[in-house]
């Protein structure tokens, strides 16, 4: 039997409470419990999870450094609102960084990382099928991470992730829009062949569709809320 290395398996770690808080709130606003411009009720979070305030507060700094709420004197927190000018200028940003790595990555791309972007996808096929959009984005950060590090640009690597952390929001919100998960799937497939062959200009212009098409559904997306909120049928 072969050998198992504990580092080829990520190993799920338990939620502290932070994440738990972090991550209810985050639900919440993803499923339209909490819209934009609504505030986050803070008290009553806290005695739903039986907590003083002290984590919810450390939560707070988070989701606002990920773009999910905002503080307004004498409101306090509030979902913040997601524009179409923010979401074009962050997917535009993304995909020229992404585009870039995979480029820089594909030449010297190897059999196991092709085979670990299969496994990925994979996953998230079966995720898409459940709809899993939480599932799925744990999985699609994976992916996209193994191009990114193999492109062996450390200040590309750091400067992706940091983008992408501050935007988390309008990710799990474009993975929300019905069907996208499912166009996602093919998507990378067609990514993982041009790996697979080699083909560095196919590579770098497809990942780079992958996220302009993110911003083009979540941008329509808007617009139809936006219609829908002015009575515009």
């Amino acid at each position: 039997m072969e050998k198992i290395r504990v580092l080829d398996h990520a190993i799920e770690k338990p939620l502290t409470l932070r994440e738990k808080i972090v991550d209810f709130i985050k639900d919440s606003i993803t499923s339209g419990r909490l819209k934009p411009g609504e505030r986050v009720p803070e008290q009553e979070i806290a005695e739903s999870f039986g907590i003083s305030r002290t984590p919810i507060r450390e939560a707070f700094r988070q989701l606002e450094s990920e773009g999910f709420i905002s503080f307004i004197a004498r409101k306090g927190a509030v979902v913040s609102h997601i524009t179409a000018k923010d979401v074009s200028e962050f997917y535009a940003i993304k995909s020229l960084l992404d585009g870039y790595a995979a480029r820089l990555a594909c030449a010297k791309f190897t059999d196991k990382e092709i085979a670990k972007l299969k496994s990925l996808n994979q996953q998230m096929e079966k995720c898409a099928e459940k709809n899993d959009v939480k599932g799925f984005f744990r999985l699609d950060n994976q992916f996209h991470d193994i191009f990114l590090k193999a492109s062996g640009n450390e200040k590309l690597y750091a400067l992706s992730h940091q983008i992408v952390q501050q935007f988390e929001r309008y990710r799990i919100t474009a993975l929300s829009v019905p069907g996208r998960l499912a166009i996602s799937v093919t998507q990378h497939k067609d990514i993982i062949k041009a790996f697979s062959d080699k083909n560095v200009t196919q590579v770098e212009a497809l990942v780079r569709d992958n996220a302009e098409h993110s911003a083009e559904i979540l941008v329509k997306e808007l617009s139809k809320e936006r219609n829908q909120n002015n009575g515009i049928n």
